[in-house]
């Protein structure tokens, strides 16, 4: 059944203090239907389907075949150079030392046994390089027009919901990767399971942005809309070197790039130069913006040669940088640079970045929304847990707020230039580890990175207001009051800690637990970061600070709120079920 709703009417107390208009939002608000189950000849189903397929094409260097992939690591030779590939940046080093001379006869040679990976994920060991070949020929055919999508992924996790015949939900299955879905859909399309996908679920086009999508209509449309926009390379041969200077000069000039990794001469020298921002401009000047603020200014040109084409920087004042580099791979918001001996760069494409950093501009930045610390670390401590739920205001007259159990705690803040570039002093009596001298390193309109010494903050904004999804969350939070209906912390169901509990969420952002005789406060606040979140901040008091998370909202509906906690490996940790009282 799908209905429309329409939200609360909700003006939260920072709005009311912050802000000066708030409108009616309407949400649509789907259930699952049997219409809305998967079958086995839908076109959904096929395309998921050929988007789960494992795709091959990136290690054609080593097998010549799109069909299959080898499993790292392996150990081969490269003209006559033993090296060691346990990674997909490694295909590129075997493409430079082929490329470093014209006139030589390029030769890899793999070291038996290996694993090879299929297109359907089966695994198989193979002795001699006759068994290779065998098996590519085999399995590769026409290769060119092979049926696996790549212009689009998904944004794991995913979840079905798995229906008996009467169309009753008898289990929820979480996907983790495209190994996992194929696996899934093949069993979709062998009629051995019914199931409807849970949405909304984000999907992450070639170039790196995302798209989400709320039924299985807009997911069809989506995919088929991406699957011929970008080059899938899956043509058994190795590179993409079909790009000319005019379109290299091109790519470079469309948007700043961002440092992500940097070599030179086989010292690994990223912590120095990430995040240094790169802005190539038309008359061949490149003005780059170190960490802190600093500008330098040096020139660029490129050309295309046998080895393919190359990319010459050079400043003054920063040797590193200076050299001319092969530009060895472009991919979707991507440039890799190579040069032998050890020297390489990957840089990102940032069209937020801010390359002309002043002092207005970082102001109108921090007065623009709220903003909340997503990390805080303090001499290798982490110190973010303390900041869930309290964003910071900026204001035009210095004046900072936090936002604590609903009340604001008031400060002062300052941007100021030092040698090192723009700092931002803070001060809030009680916040000891803000109340420091902050250089900021990194700045782009929804992000600001700070440093000081071996302490590191970083401030993403937040503009609920702005935010359909979030506006719907909190006006289902503040409608009533809430039990835990479930805790699992790991394997461990803990749910009769809560019993007796109701948990309430106030429109000022106050935390309120009440139950058995004791009364909690706390913060909370809805945000988005690559989904939606809720975070709850409860003071130290067993049980109700075991609760104190940055949860994703992975199910939500007027009376039933479902949140996950995940590890670093991405894999859940808890879960946490909260039903209307």
């Amino acid at each position: 059944m799908k209905t429309t709703m329409k939200t609360f009417l909700l003006i939260p107390f920072f709005a009311l203090l912050l802000f000066t208009s708030c409108q009616d939002e309407v949400t649509e608000i789907s259930q699952p239907e049997e219409s809305e189950a998967l079958t086995a000849e839908s076109e959904l189903t096929s395309l998921m389907f050929s988007t789960s397929i494992m795709d091959g094409s990136a290690d054609n260097i080593i097998d010549n075949a799109s069909c299959t992939s080898v499993k790292l690591p392996i150990t081969v030779k490269v003209n006559g150079l033993e090296i060691i590939i346990d990674s997909r940046e490694d295909f590129k080093v075997i493409e430079a030392i082929f490329n470093e001379f014209e006139d030589d006869d390029d030769r890899l040679d793999i070291i038996f046994p290996i694993t090879i990976i299929l297109s359907d994920y089966e695994e198989i060991v193979l002795e001699n390089r006759e068994a290779l070949e065998a098996l590519i020929e085999k399995c590769r055919g026409d290769n060119e027009d092979d049926d696996d999508i790549e212009c689009i992924d998904f944004h794991y996790p995913i979840s079905f919901s798995v229906f008996d015949t009467d169309f009753q939900i008898i289990d929820v299955v979480t996907i983790e990767n495209d190994r996992q879905l194929y696996h899934f859909l093949k069993r979709v399309k062998n009629h051995t399971v019914i199931a409807s996908l849970n949405f909304p679920i984000t999907l992450e086009y070639a170039d790196g942005t995302t798209v989400e999508v709320y039924n299985n209509e807009e997911l069809a449309r989506t995919i088929k809309e991406a699957k011929d926009t970008c080059d899938e390379d899956d043509d058994n041969d190795y590179g993409d070197d079909d790009f000319t200077k005019e379109r290299l000069d091109e790519y470079l000039k469309i948007c700043p790039w961002v440092v992500h990794e940097f070599k030179r001469n086989n010292q690994d020298n990223t912590a120095e130069y990430k995040e240094y921002a790169l802005n190539f401009k038309e008359d061949g000047v490149v003005v780059m913006r170190a960490r802190g603020g600093n500008m330098l200014t040096g020139t660029w040109s490129t050309r295309v040669t046998d080895r393919g084409a190359l990319l010459k920087l050079e400043f003054e004042t920063l040797a590193d940088f200076t050299l001319e580099w092969i530009v060895y791979d472009i991919e979707y918001g991507t440039i890799k640079l190579f040069e032998v001996g050890g020297n390489r760069i990957i840089m990102k494409k940032n069209c937020d970045v801010v390359i002309d950093v002043t002092k207005e501009r970082i102001e109108n930045f921090l007065q623009a929304c709220l903003w909340r610390v997503a990390r805080l670390n303090i001499d290798g401590t982490d110190n973010e847990k303390d900041y869930i739920g309290t964003p910071l205001k900026f204001y035009e007259d210095n004046v900072v707020k936090l936002r604590i159990n609903g009340e604001l705690v008031q400060g002062t803040y300052e941007i100021g230039v030092r040698n090192a570039g723009f700092i931002l002093q803070i001060n809030l009596d009680g916040r000891p580890n803000l109340k420091l001298e902050w250089l900021i390193t990194f700045l782009e309109e929804d992000l600001i990175k700070l440093e000081n010494v071996n302490n590191q903050m970083i401030l993403k904004r937040h503009c609920p207001d702005a935010d359909d999804d979030l506006t719907y969350v909190d006006g289902v939070l503040v409608n009533g009051t809430w039990e835990v209906a479930l805790y699992q912390d790991g394997q461990e169901n803990k749910t009769e800690d809560y019993l007796g509990y109701v948990i309430g969420f106030n429109e000022n952002g106050q935390l309120i637990a009440e139950g058995n005789g004791e009364n909690f406060w706390g913060s909370w606040l809805s945000f988005r970061n690559d989904g939606l979140f809720l975070g709850l901040n409860f003071d130290e008091k067993l049980p109700m600070d075991i609760l104190n998370h940055r949860w994703k909202i992975s199910d939500i509906s007027p009376n039933r709120i479902e949140l996950k906690n995940f590890n670093a490996n991405g894999e859940v940790e808890r879960i946490l079920v909260l039903e209307k009282k």
